[in-house]
């Protein structure tokens, strides 16, 4: 991948976020639609995570939410952000804040 500069890391708004909501995008398997609450206001995010999270387990979990990425529509669903998470073979590992940090706190 290509290098960013240091000032290019900073244009990115990454907080915590609580998610208040979960359901599946009905017609598929892998879109799980959430509400996460972002400190200041509640965010909609379309995410491929829920043959690995069933959307029940994850109301009341912190994540790292990607908060200026320009909205996007997935399978005809809006996406207002995007919640970070690694690849591992298949299947998305999400870090989840274990202390409790608050909703919308900025990441560095």
């Amino acid at each position: 991948m290509e290098q960013i500069t240091f000032d290019e890391f900073k244009r990115m708004d990454l907080r915590v976020g609580q998610i208040t909501k979960a359901e599946r995008v009905e017609g598929t398997q892998k879109l799980v639609k959430l509400e996460v609450d972002i400190g200041t206001e509640k965010r909609q995010i379309v995410a491929g995570v829920s043959e690995a999270y069933p959307p029940e387990t994850l109301v009341g979990k912190r994540i790292i939410v990607v908060a200026n990425l320009k909205p996007a529509r997935i399978r005809g669903v809006e996406s207002q952000g995007m919640l970070l998470a690694a690849d591992v073979g298949d299947r998305p590992i999400i870090p989840f804040f274990e202390e409790d940090v608050p909703a919308g706190t900025k990441l560095r």
